[in-house]
């Protein structure tokens, strides 16, 4: 099931891409929100006929009555026994295992192997999907032999050639390996404090270099990095990814990455990887 993160999307533009993949498949599309901001977007996306909705950083409590409205389901980000004991009372209908290992903003802080058993004891029943260092089907049968109902993949599906990642970013990802990975909170304009998971660059190194120091004391703080024509610029420190439209210095950017990217070698399509990844994973289990 694919999904369309809405968090920081206007409700016009979520009813534009919802229609959008509409046109494309008539299988599921799952819409996810982080809760740490506004769900803006939640109520265009279920009167789009959105019916499954995820949630991360935080329980659903005020969406619930309005998620049922629609008769949706809804999953939910557990990093805890005790969180996922929290989402379960609120009616949740599968949940998010995530460990460190993942890429982007990582709630979680122990590794998937730590904490995937404890979810699925709490879980009672309830299916659990694990998240974060996923990255081929090999993978995926592990985390399936370990009690998990599915995998969740990010990292492998930016590496792909209908993603809008940069090309640079793509190429770096297939280089790299999990240990050119870090957990760090350097790239923090727009969400500070949260920590996140990103491929080494120069802006990192920099800023370890210099200690690590704070928002205003941070090297080359305000630089221009890229920018879109016709659009914003996007600074060092933003915690924006290079997208392909972006014309600068898209390397010295926020390069989200799990350590999954160990398992990527090249860029294919979307429907070559999925064959792939289900090939593997029976050929695995």
């Amino acid at each position: 099931m694919g999904a369309l993160p809405l968090t920081w999307t206007s409700p016009e533009d979520a009813r534009r891409l919802i229609a959008e993949v509409r046109a494309l498949t008539d299988r599921p599309v799952q819409a996810n929100f982080v809760l740490a901001f506004e769900p803006q977007s939640l109520v265009t996306a279920l009167e789009s006929g959105v019916r499954v909705i995820t949630f991360s950083w935080g329980l659903p409590a005020n969406e619930v009555p309005l998620l049922k409205s629609f008769g949706a389901r809804f999953g939910v980000q557990a990093t805890t026994a005790e969180g996922a004991r929290r989402a379960l009372d609120l009616g949740a209908d599968f949940l998010i295992c995530q460990g460190t290992e993942a890429g982007g903003h990582v709630q979680a802080t122990r590794s998937l192997d730590d904490t995937l058993p404890c979810i699925i004891e709490a879980a009672q029943g309830t299916p659990v999907i694990a998240a974060g260092g996923v990255g081929d089907g090999k993978t995926i049968a592990r985390v399936l032999a370990l009690g998990a109902s599915g995998a969740m993949l990010g990292t492998r599906f930016v590496a792909t050639q209908e993603s809008l990642a940069h090309e640079i970013y793509k190429r770096r990802l297939v280089e790299a390996r999990a240990q050119d990975t870090a957990l760090t909170v350097c790239f923090n304009g727009g969400w500070p404090q949260a920590a996140h998971r990103v491929l080494r660059n120069s802006t990192l190194e920099a800023w370890e270099a210099a200690g690590c120091p704070p928002s205003g004391r941070r090297p080359g703080e305000g630089d221009c990095l890229t920018s879109e024509p016709g659009r914003r610029e996007f600074l060092r420190y933003d915690d924006t990814p290079p997208r392909a439209t972006m014309q600068g210095n898209p390397e010295a950017m926020c390069l989200y990455a799990g350590t999954s990217c160990e398992s990527i070698s090249d860029i294919p399509s979307v429907s070559e990887l999925m064959q792939r990844l289900v090939l593997d994973c029976e050929a695995a289990r």
